[in-house]
């Protein structure tokens, strides 16, 4: 998706439906694919890149086929960091394919992925709207108590 990187969900000020693409399942062999492990003869760079990439939330649900682009985008950047010489085409592949990955918040937002922390602490507005919307469903069952 071209153009300015969209806002987080939360930062919209419009909550209108989007005409996004429709969400598709598909089945996999297993839960979680078995993740490569780093080459140890790698640049610095591109291993901490792999590294991070294992431990980041999009990383959940990563296909053996994504993990293998991934091994192909860490040595392209190995390659590219270690040459004496240091080529921009390569560099603008990486970063292509890096995008292709959601490895950066522009691209998931642009892909309209979010990933969000778990702080471990109470949104207290979170909370209040689902008491509201709670209230509505037991006026709506017919609750004696809805209104309080």
């Amino acid at each position: 998706m071209p153009g300015p990187v969209p806002k987080r969900s939360d930062q919209r000020r419009r909550r209108n439906t989007d005409a996004g693409p429709a969400l598709v399942k598909a089945k996999t062999a297993s839960k979680r694919p078995t993740v490569p492990r780093g080459d140890d003869d790698w640049h610095p760079i591109a291993k901490r890149w792999y590294a991070d990439l294992r431990k980041s939330g999009q990383a959940d649900f990563y296909e053996a086929s994504d993990w293998a682009t991934a091994v192909y985008v860490a040595e392209a950047m190995s390659r590219n960091l270690s040459q004496a010489r240091f080529s921009a085409q390569l560099f603008q592949s990486v970063m292509s394919a890096m995008t292709d990955l959601l490895t950066t918040e522009g691209s998931r937002r642009r892909a309209r992925v979010e990933l969000e922390r778990e702080t471990g602490e109470v949104d207290e507005h979170e909370t209040a709207r689902l008491t509201v919307l709670d209230g509505y469903r037991q006026a709506a069952a017919g609750g004696a108590d809805a209104g309080t």
